[in-house]
């Protein structure tokens, strides 16, 4: 199966996330446009899309990933915690260190390799563009994404755990990006940049 990436400048990739997002209801909240812009404008970031047939053959998006580069110099205040919260797990001084912000399948979706494909699309940039290692952050609760990032040999560095419910614990988890790593990739893509 060859699967077909959009990748997306910043305005309109963040409409098109917000847009997509409103098709995932185990998301509590629902990112913004506004809010999206804020948070990538003047860093090194990505925003893809991967897209797929209705039996109608409409195209329509349904997965999706978007990240960025996390720096020890952060101010923003989620991202200075967030920093915080690595700086003892991740290796930060002169190097590269993306994080994947948000993303995911829509549910009849899921199962076919669609995030598969974008995850191995999203390191190509990121090795393209220098980055050493790319971070996510889930919940211990969302146990399909646990187990696509352990297919996907991205390893555990940290687990906190919530005292009042361990379904909401937090675990943070990384891959170290290197060149070899391309030969491991199985999906087959076609990526286009997405046109104004």
């Amino acid at each position: 199966m060859e699967y077909h990436i959009t990748q997306y400048p910043l305005e309109q990739g963040a409409l098109e996330i917000q847009y997509i997002e409103e098709f995932f209801g185990e998301f509590p909240r629902k990112k913004a446009a506004g809010e999206i812009v804020r948070r990538l404008e003047g860093r090194s970031h990505l925003i893809l899309l991967a897209n797929a047939p209705l039996p109608d053959g409409t195209v329509v998006p349904v997965s999706f990933k978007v990240a960025h580069e996390i720096t020890m110099d952060e101010t923003e205040p989620r991202l200075v915690d967030l920093v915080s919260r690595l700086h003892e797990h991740i290796f930060f001084p002169g190097r590269k260190v993306l994080y994947t912000w948000i993303g995911g399948t829509r549910r009849d979706w899921r199962g076919q390799g669609h995030f598969r494909a974008l995850t191995e699309q999203q390191e190509h940039w990121a090795i393209e563009h220098g980055f050493n290692e790319v971070v996510v952050k889930t919940k211990n609760k969302f146990y399909e994404m646990r187990g696509t990032l352990d297919h996907l040999r991205f390893e555990v560095v940290k687990y906190e755990r919530n005292a009042h419910d361990n379904a909401e614990s937090k675990v943070y988890l990384s891959k170290k990006l290197v060149p070899e790593l391309l030969d491991r990739h199985r999906s087959a893509r076609t990526v286009v940049q997405a046109t104004l």
